[in-house]
């Protein structure tokens, strides 16, 4: 049976990892880089195990396989992984992305840096994507992504509010086809 571990950043509100585990998907570990991110007391509250650890830093490859993990999912995590996780987990490392890759991606383009794009040039339409992690930034394999109208006079909010919502739709149904 394939486990989820999920990886998540310092800052964020934790709403995709929790999307993940509301979805009933088989969660064993959520991983921070940082003690002080607000994702673990989530996670916690959710009943799932946490570790705090920074995979730049420490070997995360070996609690996520004590965990049973054979599936790594990122949320909120903005950093390249070393190569060791990355073949560890080989193409079963995965991302979501608030655009529709490869527009609006690389170094420097997550959260509101990508509404703020999407906004300023004039796309009529965006969305989110789950791809593949690879050593470059947004560059794997698209594995699913959902599509959303760009309205005129939306603001960055605007279009937010409408990706995260499809965010919560999309991962859930990828990962669980991935498992």
């Amino acid at each position: 049976m394939r486990v989820v571990g999920i990886l998540i950043g310092t800052k964020g509100r934790g709403s995709n990892m929790a999307a993940l585990i509301q979805a009933g998907l088989p969660v064993a570990l959520v991983v921070a880089p940082s003690p002080e991110a607000p994702g673990l007391a989530r996670a916690a509250e959710l009943g799932v195990p946490t570790l705090a650890l920074d995979p730049r830093r420490d070997d995360l490859v070996a609690p996520l396989k004590a965990a049973g993990v054979t599936v790594l999912c990122l949320a909120g995590y903005l950093r390249l992984l070393p190569d060791s996780v990355l073949d560890a987990f080989p193409g079963r490392v995965l991302n979501i992305h608030p655009a529709l890759l490869p527009r609006h991606g690389g170094k420097g383009m997550y959260g509101m840096h990508v509404h703020e794009a999407v906004v300023a040039s004039g796309d009529t339409e965006t969305g989110c994507t789950v791809h593949q992690v690879t050593s470059v930034y947004d560059d794997g394999q698209i594995l699913g992504q959902l599509r959303c109208p760009v309205h005129p006079g939306d603001t960055a909010n605007d279009v937010a509010a409408r990706v995260l919502a499809l965010e919560h739709e999309l991962y859930p149904s990828v990962v669980r086809s991935l498992l």
